[in-house]
Order: C-alpha cells, then sequence, then structure tokens
C-alpha cells in the first residue's frame, strides 16, 4: 500500500513539473522552429546549451552542498532530536517535518541560485574567446581586455561561491542552534567545541578566504572609481587604497589559517581576536589611512598630485568613445562667399534642407496615407544618386496600423489574414518645393510612382517599425494588399519569411504558445501555411542578438527596387578603465532625456563602438548583420562566439554600403563627451576653463538643443561633395560659435570625424545669436507676427549652419499652418549671412537678396505621372462612396468615424481639385 501511494505521489509531482513547465517548453518549441526559418540556429543553440549548462551545473552544486551540509549537522547531532516541538502533540513528527522544510528551502535556494546564474552565459563565453585590446592600464599594466572580459567572472565566481558558503553555514547553524547545541550553560570562548566547531570553523575559514579573493579582486574596481577628482584611479587610491585592500587580503587568509588551527583548540578564542584584529585593521587602513591622505597631501596639492590621473582619465575616455582620432582643423570663418563661390558648389546648395522632419510628417500623413488604417512612423534622410545627381532626399515607409481599422472590422480573420502589410514609400528632394508650399514627391501614390529613376518593385512591407502583431500568410483566402477606387487589390504573400505552420502539431504548439484557439479550429490553413512573428524589426534582431544594443531609429533603403530597413547596433561595456561613464559627464542629462540615448547607454556605460549594421528586408524579413568595424575587439569576441552570425566587412555589396550612414545617436554621445574631452591638457582640463555645449535654436517658438543634421557637402579641402553629420558647438554661458564636428559618412572614409575650430580672437555667430537676430529683423517679425494673428500657427524649422568652403551661412525654414489644421506649407526661407538677415520666398530668391543674382538651379525634370488612383472617374467614384460612409457614420452618432471619414472625403476632393487643374493646364 505504501508503495503504491508513494508512486502516485511521485506521478503526480511529476505531472504537476511538466504542466507547470508546459508553456515554457512549447515557447522554446516555437523558438527552435523560429531561429531555423530565419537561419541563425546555431545562435539559438549556442545560447541555450550554455544557458542549460549554467542552470542545471548551478542548481545540483548547490542543491549537493546545502544537502551535504545538512547530512553532515544531522550526523553530528544524531544524539540530540529537535527541541523546537518539545512538549506538544507534533513533537514525534519533528525530524520529518524539518527534513521537509530543509529540503523544501534547499530546492528554493537553488532554483534561485541557478536562475540568477544562467544570464551569466555571456560572461563565460566571452571569457572564453576574450579578444586582447593590445592596450594596457597605466596600473597595472593588464590589457584592457581583462577587465572587459576575464574580471567579470572572477568577480562573478567569488559572489557564487560566497553565496554558496553562506548557504551551507546558514543551514549547518540553524540544525546545531534547533537541536539545542548552543546553549548559555558554557562559557562563551567554549561555545563551540568538538567535530561542530570544526564543521563551522572550516565553513567560515572558506569564507574568510573568498573575502580575501574579494579584497585582491577590488584593486582592480580602483579604476572605475568615481568619487575623485575625474573618473578612475586618483593620487589617494594608488598610493592608500591598493596598500589597504592588499594588507585586508593578507589578513583575511591569516585569519582563514587561524579558523582552521582553531580546529585544535577547545575554544573559539583564536578567531575571535582574529576577527577582532580584523575590523581594527580595516578601520585603520581601510578609512582612517586613505582619508588622512586625502586631507592633509592631496587637497592642497591637488593638481600637482592628480595631473598624471587625469591624464589617464582623458586617454582612456577619448580611447572609449572612438575620439582619440579627431582630427582636428582650423576654420578660418571668412566673409567672402559670392554667387561665383556658390555656383562651385552647387551640390551643397541644391541639398539644402529646407524640410524640417517634423511639419514634413505632418505633411505626409495628410496627403499621402491615402486610408486609416496606414500610417508613416517617421521621416528618414538619406541619399541616392537620381539622374546623375547626388541627391539628399527624404522618406517614409507606409506601414500598416491594425488598431486603426474600423472597431467593426477588427475581427480575428482581418488582423491575422487580411490586413498583413504596409504598402510603398513616400520620397521627396530635400529642397524643392511647390508653388503651394508643399514638397515635391518623386515618388508617392498607391500604387508606387515614381517620378525619377527609382523604381518600387517590390512595395509590400511585411515587417517594420509597427508591425506588432502576428499573422499568417499561405492561406486559402486572399491578403488585401492595397486599396482600389471600386474594388480593393488582393494578393497572396509569395517571399521566404515566416515560419511553416503546416501540421497539426504545429497549429496546437501555436495555439498553445498564443493562446489563440482560433489556430487550431481555422478552416483557412493550407500545407503552405506559416506563421509571422517577430514582424517589428528592432525586436526582431533583438531576438537574434539581444548582446548587441541597438539604434531607435531605422531607416528604410530602397536598394534594386526593394525596401531594405538599415539599423546600427552597438558593442557597448561599462568595464572600460578609466573612462567616463556618459551619465557622469557635464549636463548629461540634457542628452539622456531625448531619444533612444538613455536605452542606449543604460548601466553605466563607458565604451561604445557602432560596429554593426544590421539589414533587415520589409518583405521577407531576412536579417544581415555586417561587420563596419573590424578592429572592435568586443565585436570580434562576438565574433569568435557566433561565427555564423556576422558577414564580414568585405563581402557588403556597394549598393548597400552606399546607404550606410553615420549613426545619429552615437554622434550625439560622442559630441556630449567632445563637450569636455576636447581639453588634452591636464591642467586645462582640471580647471575647466573650455567647456563647451550644444547650441540652442527656436522651433515653433521654443527654445531647445540643436539637433546634428546630415547634409551632402563638400568638406574644406575635399574634393567632391559628401554626406556628413555635423553639429556647431559654443562656449558655455557663451552664445557664440566656437568650432564645428563633421561625422563622414561615404565611402572609404566612413566614420571619420572631424573638428573645425574658429579662430579664438574672432566672433563668430551662433545659432542662437542667428535666431535673435532674426527676431529684431522688422520686416522678418513683422511678417511672422501678422500671419501668427490670422488663424495660424507659424512654424521656425531647424537652423542649419551651412560651412561652404572657408565661410558660413545660416539658413532656416519658415512653415505656415493654419490653427486647426495639419498641413503645413513651406512659406518662407530665411538666409542670413555675415551681416545680411533675408527672408524671401525661396531659397534661390534669399541668395539672390545676398550675392546680387540668382545662383544657377540645377533640378531634377519631374514627369507628372498618372497613377490609378488619380483617374478621374475612380476619384470620383471614392468621393461618392466615402461620402456615404460618413452619412452613414453621422446618422449612428459613430463620431469618431464620421470624423475620419471626413478626413478621408476631404483628402479626396483635394485630389480631384489637383488632377482638374492639372488637365486643364
Amino acid at each position: 500500500m505504501k508503495i503504491q501511494n508513494s508512486i502516485i505521489i511521485a506521478f503526480s509531482l511529476i505531472f504537476l513539473v511538466v504542466v507547470s513547465l508546459s508553456r515554457t517548453l512549447v515557447h522554446l518549441l516555437t523558438e527552435v522552429w523560429w531561429f531555423n526559418a530565419v537561419n541563425f540556429a546555431d545562435v539559438f543553440w549556442t545560447r541555450l546549451s550554455w544557458q542549460i549548462f549554467l542552470w542545471v551545473g548551478t542548481f545540483f552544486i548547490y542543491g549537493l552542498f546545502l544537502w551535504g551540509n545538512y547530512w553532515i549537522a544531522e550526523k553530528l547531532t544524531s544524539d540530540h532530536s529537535y527541541s523546537f516541538l518539545r512538549g506538544t502533540e507534533l513533537a514525534p513528527y519533528s525530524n520529518i517535518f524539518t527534513k521537509a522544510i530543509v529540503i523544501i528551502n534547499i530546492l528554493l535556494i537553488s532554483l534561485s541560485a541557478a536562475t540568477t546564474t544562467y544570464p551569466a552565459w555571456e560572461t563565460f563565453l566571452k571569457f572564453l574567446n576574450a579578444v586582447d585590446f593590445e592596450i594596457q592600464d597605466p596600473i597595472y599594466q593588464s590589457d584592457i581586455g581583462f577587465y572587459l572580459f576575464k574580471l567579470p567572472l572572477y568577480e562573478g565566481i567569488k559572489d557564487w561561491l560566497f553565496t554558496l558558503l553562506v548557504g551551507g553555514l546558514v543551514i549547518a547553524i540553524i540544525v546545531y542552534a534547533l537541536k539545542g547545541k548552543f546553549t548559555n550553560q558554557r562559557r562563551w570562548q567554549n561555545f563551540l567545541t568538538g567535530s561542530i566547531k570544526t564543521h563551522i570553523s572550516l565553513l567560515v575559514a572558506g569564507i574568510t578566504i573568498l573575502v580575501a579573493v574579494g579584497f585582491w579582486l577590488e584593486r582592480y574596481e580602483l579604476l572605475f572609481d568615481s568619487n575623485g577628482v575625474v573618473f578612475g584611479a586618483g593620487y589617494t587610491d594608488v598610493h592608500a587604497k591598493l596598500l589597504a585592500y592588499w594588507v585586508m587580503a593578507i589578513m583575511a587568509l591569516l585569519l582563514a589559517v587561524v579558523c582552521v588551527l582553531s580546529i585544535w583548540k577547545n575554544n573559539i578564542l583564536l578567531p575571535t581576536y582574529g576577527v577582532v584584529i580584523y575590523i581594527v585593521l580595516f578601520g585603520l587602513f581601510n578609512v582612517l589611512y586613505p582619508g588622512f591622505q586625502q586631507k592633509f597631501i592631496v587637497n592642497p596639492n591637488e593638481l600637482e598630485k592628480e595631473k598624471p590621473y587625469i591624464a589617464n582619465n582623458i586617454k582612456f575616455t577619448r580611447e572609449a568613445y572612438g575620439l582619440d582620432d579627431v582630427e582636428t582643423k582650423n576654420f578660418p570663418a571668412k566673409s567672402e562667399l559670392d554667387s561665383q563661390t556658390l555656383e562651385k558648389n552647387q551640390a551643397t546648395v541644391r541639398n539644402i534642407r529646407l524640410w524640417d522632419y517634423r511639419p514634413l510628417l505632418s505633411t505626409y500623413r495628410q496627403l499621402q496615407e491615402i486610408r486609416l488604417y496606414y500610417r508613416f512612423n517617421d521621416v528618414d534622410v538619406d541619399r541616392y544618386t537620381i539622374d546623375e545627381n547626388y541627391r539628399q532626399v527624404m522618406l517614409s515607409p507606409r506601414e500598416m496600423v491594425y488598431s486603426q481599422v474600423p472597431r467593426k472590422a477588427q475581427t480575428w480573420v482581418n488582423k491575422h489574414l487580411k490586413y498583413t502589410h504596409g504598402y510603398g514609400l513616400v520620397m521627396n528632394p530635400v529642397n524643392e518645393v511647390k508653388p503651394d508650399g508643399l514638397p515635391v514627391l518623386f515618388i508617392k501614390d498607391i500604387p508606387p510612382v515614381s517620378q525619377v529613376n527609382l523604381q518600387v518593385e517590390e512595395p509590400a512591407i511585411y515587417y517594420g517599425e509597427k508591425t506588432d502583431t502576428h499573422i499568417f500568410t499561405g492561406m486559402s483566402t486572399e491578403e488585401f494588399d492595397y486599396p482600389r477606387s471600386g474594388e480593393n487589390a488582393f494578393t497572396f504573400y509569395t517571399g521566404t519569411g515566416g515560419v511553416p505552420i503546416n501540421s497539426l502539431w504545429r497549429k496546437l504548439a501555436y495555439a498553445y504558445d498564443l493562446s489563440s484557439i482560433n489556430i487550431l479550429i481555422s478552416g483557412y490553413f493550407t500545407d503552405n501555411s506559416k506563421i509571422h512573428y517577430y514582424r517589428e524589426i528592432k525586436e526582431r534582431v533583438e531576438q537574434v542578438a539581444p548582446f548587441l544594443r541597438f539604434d531607435n531609429d531605422p531607416y528604410i533603403a530602397l536598394i534594386d527596387g526593394k525596401m531594405q530597413w538599415i539599423l546600427d547596433a552597438y558593442t557597448v561595456s561599462d568595464r572600460y578603465p578609466y573612462s567616463e561613464p556618459l551619465y557622469l559627464s557635464n549636463n548629461a542629462r540634457a542628452i539622456l532625456n531625448r531619444g533612444n540615448i538613455e536605452r542606449i547607454a543604460r548601466g553605466n556605460v563607458n565604451y561604445i563602438r557602432n560596429s554593426v549594421k544590421v539589414m533587415i528586408d520589409a518583405y521577407n524579413g531576412t536579417m544581415k548583420f555586417f561587420v563596419v568595424d573590424e578592429n572592435d575587439p568586443v565585436l570580434n569576441t562576438y565574433r569568435k562566439i557566433f561565427p555564423e552570425l556576422f558577414t564580414e566587412k568585405s563581402e557588403i555589396p556597394a549598393n548597400i554600403k552606399a546607404h550606410f550612414r553615420y549613426p545619429l545617436d552615437l554622434f550625439k554621445i560622442q559630441a556630449q563627451m567632445y563637450l569636455s574631452y576636447h581639453m588634452s591638457e591636464p591642467q586645462l582640463f582640471y580647471n575647466q576653463e573650455d567647456l563647451w555645449r550644444f547650441p540652442t535654436e527656436i522651433y515653433e517658438e521654443n527654445k531647445q538643443l540643436m539637433e546634428p543634421y546630415y547634409l551632402i557637402m563638400r568638406l574644406p579641402e575635399q574634393n567632391k561633395e559628401e554626406f556628413v553629420l555635423i553639429l556647431p558647438f559654443t562656449p558655455v554661458n557663451k552664445d557664440n560659435m566656437i568650432a564645428w564636428m563633421a561625422a563622414q559618412s561615404d565611402g572609404e572614409n566612413y566614420g571619420e570625424l572631424l573638428l573645425y575650430e574658429f579662430p579664438k580672437q574672432k566672433l563668430v555667430y551662433g545659432p542662437s545669436q542667428i535666431e535673435a537676430r532674426i527676431d529684431q529683423n522688422p520686416q522678418i517679425s513683422q511678417q511672422l507676427t501678422l500671419w501668427s494673428q490670422k488663424g495660424s500657427k507659424v512654424i521656425r524649422g531647424d537652423l542649419l549652419v551651412i560651412p561652404i568652403e572657408e565661410s558660413l551661412m545660416y539658413v532656416e525654414p519658415i512653415y505656415l499652418r493654419a490653427e486647426q489644421g495639419e498641413l503645413p506649407e513651406l512659406k518662407r526661407v530665411i538666409v542670413a549671412y555675415d551681416k545680411e538677415v533675408v527672408m524671401a520666398e525661396t531659397l534661390n530668391q534669399s541668395l539672390a537678396a545676398i550675392f546680387g543674382r540668382e545662383v544657377e538651379k540645377q533640378e531634377i525634370q519631374v514627369t507628372e505621372k498618372t497613377s490609378e488612383t488619380e483617374n478621374i472617374s475612380e476619384l470620383i467614384n471614392a468621393i461618392v462612396e466615402v461620402y456615404s460612409q460618413t452619412e452613414a457614420a453621422r446618422r449612428q452618432d459613430n463620431w469618431v468615424e464620421y470624423g475620419k471619414s471626413k478626413q478621408e472625403f476631404e483628402q479626396l476632393l483635394q485630389q480631384l481639385k489637383k488632377q482638374t487643374e492639372n488637365n486643364q493646364n
């Protein structure tokens, strides 16, 4: 009977474990299928095998060690019973009760330790595949790779063992205490005797040895000290704390020896005296001595004492952020611009960005979203060779946002089978404006109509920034493709993306994993069906490479007729000696509060490289991880761990490399650090005499920090125009410009940083001073005020500082938007040069007003092509259909749908008006 009961209990426990782990196991299975589908199975199995190894190893080692200490304690006290239930009815069960509690706690502790340890798979693999930096720290002469790849493992193992020994000690003490082995009937020095003292003494000796190891490792942590004049080890750290850590490590080892020697004594006097002496020495060497040295030796002579350590901080911070190779040049800021100079630099002038991405995004949404369920998420900046001209353009993909589908149409079939993808993109040159103040569109409409030699051959967007739902393709029902007048266009997916879901077993697994019974019972599935998930591109790449940090702004590129997402990936660390973390830099909160930088630099990051570019196909979802920095030891370590993940730099096709751009977020981080670390002389740095800051500008009448901006220009001393990212600097507490930095993006110059410094004795207007001069111009301020009083909102766009040869020009676009509208129009362009500030209807007119004659303007000839949706009869049918929907919504008091339909109705009327005018012309 007892055997039957035991079997029933065992099977019940196994069943409970299987049920509780079933969702995890099923999800693991679907992950295997997904990684196989995206051809990164090796990455998955490498991670998973190490996670399992660490989890299982930790669980069993902790369990056996803790149980072993419990077993020893039980053996040594077998002549005593547990006394805590004595005198109660449960006294006979005290041993069973205690054993059950101990087993449960050992299991919980082992589970907790295993769960805490398995994420360390990356630490172990980096240790085993470490690549040297070939740079040594100035204190211990250890390679920087030791701090990034080896020291974290040593510290982790030390903490792991310390927790293990403390756990064993606690269990032993609890057993001895509950069995009455600790009593006050003996003198305190005889508190522990015999084998019990031996057991506890050995555990304490082991813990003390780990304390010694901890102090030995703590020596290296001095290189990350943030309490001195600069980040890293200072004079007191090297001359006082380092000695203190050595003394404490040696004393801890001696204390361990004392604990072992006390085994042969009948009292605990020896270890007690050892602990007291250790505490006294700790206070003397670790607290009093460093404090004395800092106060009486360092503080009175701080610059002299700290100078070499400040130099270390400057050197290693610049190396860690890639600022050690910044090429500094002089920029005279001459006032020698004329029309001939502008003619020679036409490629720069015709690529001056007049369209700010914020009002342009509103314009895109009003004119080109076409239907309520489409959405332009943001506007990207890139460059293309269009009709043999190197042009800077702005573009945005039209994504499907299912949450904007009318509520009544939000069914399971529509969500997962019909509304599966976005469609096409919009592109415009940065500098061209139509007479009505709207952008000239190179690519527009549905299906995409191109006015230039760029064609969208595969317009469907299955993977994007807003694709946050799973979908099914290869079903027996067609997918919605794009809207047409009369009836919509439908399609079947023919790409390579997705995970096959062509068997009952797979449908059952996904139904359970996604908690969707419809997957199991739907009749639309076929042998060719696939499920697409992790379609949001940042989530998608993070599934494959969680050890990289990713930029928050993927940008779309049109390459060989296909839409490809490009996403910058960063290798980061918080273990670069002497390098100041971003969050400690001067006024860091100003940039950490903006955009994605705080997410990239989380965890006290003090080393960063943009070593990888990820390309994701918008139709197939295929991912390629391109190596762009072969000299990054952190990336090279990951390349050894995951040899199949990365594509070599030499294998990147030229047409893809042509769309790589220097990352905006990385440039901001580097610029932030350079505000202080352009000062390379320790005394100048100590006095903070030459601190810089980001300039400010006016946007929508609000002052804000100036953002870096992309520009096609010819840098001084360069032979041709190139795509660069630039940002001016101003001194702290002053508004004049002191320098500007450029990051190159083209060809072999990709990644090069250049700094152009202005003469110290010359006043060069900064952006806020130019903004003030604009406000002080009576004609301009009067016109802006007049517009504001007529029910319109004036939007002052980004102020751009445009270097041309050895001179500077400033350009600011002015947009006008109705107070109740969302369709900004570019109305004026302000140009400032030297002492002149002019506002005119076009950039060319403003330049002509300053330089005497209009600069020749080479424009792409745009031949309007008729798209399917611009046919007048089809437009009329669409207007009638939408009007009917509007009236139906009004009669049903569905004002949300009424507003959406009315907006679509007005857009169609505007299209009809434009088409009619074009036909008349």
